[in-house]
């Protein structure tokens, strides 16, 4: 935009230019009067061809019968009616009144008047580039007001140790006697850490808010340029102006971009993002110590950072900040529920439980999302339903119901999903079903939401086993229905392959491998991948990896077929109706499930017989080698 207006400018100088050069030459183009004397002036008077006669101080224009000008000078003080033998009958005489012509001055001084400014305008904009060049070294960081803070603690919810661990950092600010008279050290660094969307940069703008001393805002990736040098001097430049506002705080969001291992890059010591890190650890611990500057940094990936960075004496704390529990969702789900119209059947505690494994970005984009819901609906308060369909739009994406599906396709589309369903509801460790649909989002066709009854930090054998066959659940369903294979199982093929490889070469969950590891895991920085394995065993190993593997997915599918074959009523009955309803959840769902059909057992009545008997749906390895037999002893009766 600023390039604009000054292209404007410069063009608006050049078109005014150039009309004042055409008035000027006009105007010379022009005849000029021709002086005459003052004694011929009194013979033409007197022989009447005098038409007017302009008098303009002690100059006098002429004009004669032909049209013609001429010009000559009176006596200095005397008027033209006192002058003898001036015959002025039937003359036409305009006295002019006397004075400076400042019309006349202006016009001869515009071209230099033109000329000044448009001088003016050309050192006006080298100096302004060469400012630009001097301040190139100079930090970008943005300075934040302590007087009205937008946000405080206050605002933060879902993370309470690391609210805890940031009011001492607050408290040093505001009453630093207090630590000193006990010989204490505010850390010098607070280095935050956690999966994005977690909160770390909303608990940066608290910690701004609530200490009320100044708040430098940067981001790792605006000190490197790619001039060497400029970085340093950024550096230099942020720890200079901090140290002149101290006490203060410095806030660097994600300083992986400049915090990397030193040595990974091509040009070594030399190259510019090392050459910033070295300035950033020597103004963070060097000779200087006596400095009440504390940094705070953001990072989701803190197993990359140099290790001289995260030693006691520069980043003295490390703060994780994790996904919140049941707890932290409701106190977040109020927080951005604040100054929202919620319907009297909103049950905020509800919606936690329903959204496990949400960050706090994700809980704020649904009380978002059901709120344009809302306004779209014609709303005026925002409903339980317009929340629970934001969540599928969270997790799945928005609907699609546009897309056209024929109909042959919409079959085996529900059929995959009641066979998802069906399976995880008989197994006695997976998940509750939640939620049913036939519905496209995103680019899935369809999709079956389980919830875990509770926040689960711990994953067990038996869990992984009925996670497995349900994801087995939709492509067997097919099988059975229609005796043909189709692509809609290829993502769940690809994720139990991934879990049942994990199972056995991270997890130790094979008897016949042991409990022990397979593959050297490890990062490659300079390459940008997060994991790279390196094969730290045979090839004999790795056949039975595969064997394993193999055994673990082929146990899980054809524990899916035998209870998907023995409860096939259940499965075309649950398939019918999401071909008439398009979804089932709640009530709807629950009858699906447990309504009698031609006097044969319910699917509760199954699930309870099953634990009853203590049959395991999966059983456990450690009791049979051979899959076969596996298989045969998974079935229920």
């Amino acid at each position: 935009m600023k390039i604009n207006i000054k292209r404007s400018f410069i063009i608006y100088i050049v078109i005014a230019a150039v009309a004042i050069s055409f008035f000027f030459f006009s105007s010379k183009g022009e005849p000029q009067p021709e002086d005459i004397s003052f004694s011929q002036l009194i013979v033409w008077s007197q022989d009447n061809i005098i038409e007017e006669i302009v008098v303009d101080g002690d100059m006098l224009t002429i004009t004669d019968k032909n049209g013609k000008q001429f010009k000559t000078a009176k006596e200095e003080g005397v008027s033209i009616y006192e002058i003898p033998n001036l015959n002025l009958d039937g003359v036409t005489v305009d006295i002019n009144p006397g004075g400076v012509n400042w019309g006349g001055i202006f016009i001869n001084f515009l071209p230099l008047l033109l000329f000044g400014g448009l001088l003016f305008f050309l050192l006006s904009q080298a100096k302004g580039a060469n400012s630009q060049a001097m301040s190139f070294g100079r930090s970008k960081a943005r300075l934040f007001s302590a007087v009205k803070p937008s946000v405080t603690f206050s605002d933060v919810a879902g993370a309470d140790e690391a609210k805890q661990e940031m009011h001492e950092i607050v408290e040093f600010l505001k009453s630093r006697e207090k630590f000193q008279s006990l010989g204490a050290r505010v850390p010098k660094g607070v280095l935050l850490v956690g999966s994005p969307g977690t909160g770390k940069t909303l608990l940066a703008k608290a910690i701004a808010g609530e200490a009320g001393v100044p708040f430098f805002s940067i981001s790792g990736s605006e000190f490197v340029e790619m001039f060497v040098g400029v970085g340093a001097s950024r550096v230099r430049d942020l720890f200079e102006q901090a140290k002149r506002n101290a006490p203060s705080l410095i806030f660097i969001d994600e300083i992986d971009a400049v915090g990397r291992q030193r040595g990974a890059g091509v040009g070594g010591g030399n190259d510019e993002r090392e050459q910033t890190l070295n300035q950033i650890l020597v103004e963070m611990d060097g000779f200087d110590t006596n400095t009440s500057v504390i940094i705070i940094a953001a990072t989701n990936r803190p197993d990359i950072l140099d290790a001289a960075l995260l030693r006691p004496g520069r980043f003295d704390r490390r703060i994780m900040l994790d996904m919140p529990d049941i707890n932290g969702r409701l106190a977040i789900l109020k927080i951005h529920a604040t100054g929202k119209p919620l319907a009297k059947d909103v049950n905020l505690e509800s919606i936690a439980k329903q959204t496990i494994g949400f960050s706090g970005a994700d809980l704020a984009n649904l009380v978002n999302e059901a709120a344009i819901l809302a306004a779209r609906r014609n709303k005026k308060n925002i409903g339980s339903k317009e929340l629970e369909e934001s969540i599928d739009r969270v997790i799945a994406g928005p609907e699609r119901k546009s897309r056209r599906i024929s109909a042959k396709e919409k079959e085996i589309i529900a059929y995959h999903e009641a066979g998802h369903a069906l399976v995880a509801r008989l197994l006695p460790h997976a998940d509750p079903v939640h939620k049913i649909s036939v519905v496209a989002r995103g680019i899935s066709l369809g999709h079956t939401r389980q919830l875990p009854a509770e926040d689960r930090y711990l994953e067990t054998y038996s869990q992984y086993k009925d996670r497995l066959a349900t994801l087995m659940g939709g492509r067997v369903a097919e099988e059975i229905m229609f005796n043909e294979m189709s692509t809609g199982a290829s993502n769940d093929i690809k994720v139990s392959t991934n879990l049942a490889l994990k199972m056995v070469t991270q997890y130790g969950m094979s008897s016949k491998l042991g409990p022990r590891t397979y593959g050297d895991r490890h990062d490659m920085i300079f390459l940008g991948r997060e994991i790279t394995e390196q094969r730290d065993y045979g090839d004999k190993i790795a056949d039975s990896i595969d064997e394993e593997v193999n055994a673990i997915i082929m146990e899980a599918y054809e524990t899916a077929k035998h209870i998907l074959t023995e409860h096939r009523d259940r499965l075309i009955h649950i398939s019918n109706l999401l071909l008439e309803k398009e979804g089932l959840e709640g009530k709807e769902m629950e009858k699906a499930f447990n309504e009698p059909l031609n006097g044969k057992k319910t699917v509760a009545t199954a699930k309870k017989t099953a634990k009853e008997k203590n049959i395991d749906s999966l059983p456990s390895q450690a009791k049979t080698k051979q899959p076969s037999t596996v298989a045969k002893k998974s079935k229920l009766k």
